[in-house]
């Protein structure tokens, strides 16, 4: 029986060996490489238009090329027609944020450009650190910037952590917070414009010199080729009407000087003078453009079975759009040649990674109110406001009513910061001040209401507002008062315009996908912004950006 007994163990430890082994063997075959390149696009291109609203797809539509980039997009892809913005204010480093985190300024932290830190007691730039330093920068304190600000990782980020960073991200575009943002914290690069040397530069949060490829293109001298040719008309005289009002109007601003108030303009440069104009032409996008496709070749994007992701920003429509607005033959020049140089760039696209085998989408950081003067002529309800004659009113309101001075620190983002801290020192009664202040405001002609921010969500508000207020609350980066400026009116003076605001014209923003795994058609379903770095996610097959709050729109995938 024992002898019995032991043969079988015998026979079992056989067995479980031949198992371990097959096992061992089974392993030892699996391959160290990637998925197939079928299932999953060999490059993500996220484009992000500075300032675009969304109705300039169908206005200007007669004016785009069937080979141009909106065409394409919008016959080839598909559509979201109603892609709202989920928060306010509207501002170009929040839209960067949003679009890539797949959420909003109470959770990634970016509340604007610039906001006042209630716990650094001062300004901070929504990019700025000092703890780097600028890489070909021409000022010694120029190029500190990075993502550090950005609380919450993006699908860049999201995406070199699901390949275990074999995948490559590289962001681009004029503005520093353009490329930064979106490319994210684990980023192989981000490359922004500067105005002085008329170079793309970087910081030493991402490496200590300019890769070769960049200093080839900085030494082409694009800029000044692109000058030199001075901003000329893309159409005809008679084509800008049908699309804008008269060339020429008092109340359009005067970026190349004040003598040039109309077009064409002479762009060359004169004595010691910088590149500064550049960015506020359509020759902004060309090098933007250019850019990208160096990129492309230099970094070897899309050419293995790794998906890599570019993400470009085309920051000049925002500066021709604050300086002339979206009623001018600028704006409307503007998106003519945009539009040819997205079809230029899908084309080398198809050259370089191929055809159908690239994901693309098209979206932006926000879009434009109205020039208050065009309004006016029209005799629409709008105006302006001006922010620095309104912090001296209400330093002057809190002075004279509880006899503490600078009270009021800043007025960014349409909310009103205190000095917590000096109040606090003083025992001043914080409650009675943030009474007197939103009094005063709520007698303002510009203003429609005003709020403690700590009562967001008791105010009694269309439910669309509160949540849109709530949403970009960031305690630390945020104010104690909300301002809400009647519909029109805009911070601003006599020329140009802005944006901010909740409004339509404002926070209804264009929103393209082309190319692999998506379908084409339209929908006028309500989406947001912040949906489009989880429908990335669900096209990849990887996990949302640490912050998300976003929602897959299903109906773009196949």
């Amino acid at each position: 029986m024992l002898q019995k007994n032991k043969g079988k163990m015998n026979l079992l430890a056989m067995l479980a060996l031949g198992l371990q082994m097959t096992a061992v063997q089974g392993f030892a075959q699996i391959s160290p490489k990637t998925p197939a390149t079928d299932q999953a696009p060999k490059l993500v291109v996220g484009i992000v238009i500075d300032q675009m609203r969304w109705d300039y797809l169908y206005r200007f539509a007669p004016l785009f090329r069937q080979n141009g980039g909106f065409k394409r997009m919008m016959q080839e892809g598909f559509s979201c027609d109603n892609t709202q913005i989920g928060y306010t204010p509207s501002i170009t480093a929040c839209g960067h944020s949003g679009i890539y985190t797949g959420s909003v300024p109470a959770i990634h932290g970016i509340t604007g450009n610039a906001w006042w830190d209630a716990l650094q007691k001062r300004s901070v730039y929504c990019t700025e650190d000092k703890s780097v330093s600028g890489v070909g920068a021409k000022g010694s304190g120029d190029g500190q910037m990075s993502p550090r600000n950005l609380q919450t990782t993006t699908i860049s980020d999201e995406l070199r952590l699901s390949t275990n960073f074999k995948s490559k991200v590289i962001g681009i575009a004029i503005k520093d917070r353009g490329a930064i943002l979106p490319a994210g914290h684990s980023a192989n690069g981000a490359y922004w414009f500067d105005s002085k040397s008329g170079d793309f530069i970087t910081s030493t949060y991402y490496t200590d010199q300019l890769p070769e490829w960049v200093n080839q293109f900085n030494s082409r001298k694009v800029p000044d080729s692109l000058l030199n040719l001075g901003w000329q008309k893309a159409l005809k005289d008679d084509v800008y009407p049908v699309y804008a009002t008269a060339d020429e109007k008092p109340y359009e601003g005067t970026p190349f000087g004040k003598n040039q108030t109309k077009m064409p303009y002479d762009l060359k440069r004169t004595g010691n003078e910088g590149y500064a104009k550049l960015p506020s032409t359509p020759h902004g996008n060309t090098i933007t453009a250019e850019m990208a496709k160096a990129a492309v070749i230099a970094e070897d994007l899309g050419k293995d079975n790794v998906t890599d992701l570019l993400a470009v920003s085309f920051s000049s429509p925002d500066y021709i759009g604050h300086a002339f607005g979206p009623n001018s033959w600028e704006l409307v020049d503007n998106y003519v040649r945009l539009d040819e140089e997205l079809g230029k760039l899908f084309d080398f696209l198809d050259a370089k990674v191929g055809k159908g085998k690239y994901t693309a989408f098209l979206s932006a950081d926000h879009a434009v109110a109205h020039v208050p003067g065009f309004m006016k002529e029209n005799k629409l309800p709008g105006g302006t406001v001006n922010e620095k004659n309104m912090l001296a009113d209400l330093n002057a309101v809190v002075k004279d009513k509880f006899g503490v001075e600078g009270a009021v620190v800043s007025l960014y983002n349409y909310q009103v910061h205190l000095d917590r801290d000096k109040l606090d020192s003083l025992k001043a009664d914080k409650t009675g001040i943030i009474n007197a202040i939103i009094s005063f405001l709520k007698k303002k002609e510009s203003v429609s209401n005003a709020f403690a921010t700590a009562d967001i969500l008791t105010t009694p508000i269309p439910k669309v507002l509160r949540e849109k207020l709530a949403n970009g609350f960031f305690y630390n980066r945020s104010g104690d008062v909300q301002i809400i400026l009647k519909p029109g009116y805009i911070d601003g003076g006599a020329t140009g315009t802005t944006h901010g605001l909740w409004y339509p014209y404002d926070a209804h923003i264009p929103l393209l996908w082309y190319g692999w795994g998506i379908k084409k058609g339209r929908s006028a379903r309500e989406v947001h912004m912040h949906d489009i770095a989880s429908t990335i996610a669900a096209l990849l097959h990887i996990q949302e950006p640490s912050g998300n709050i976003g929602q897959p729109i299903t109906e773009v995938l196949k």
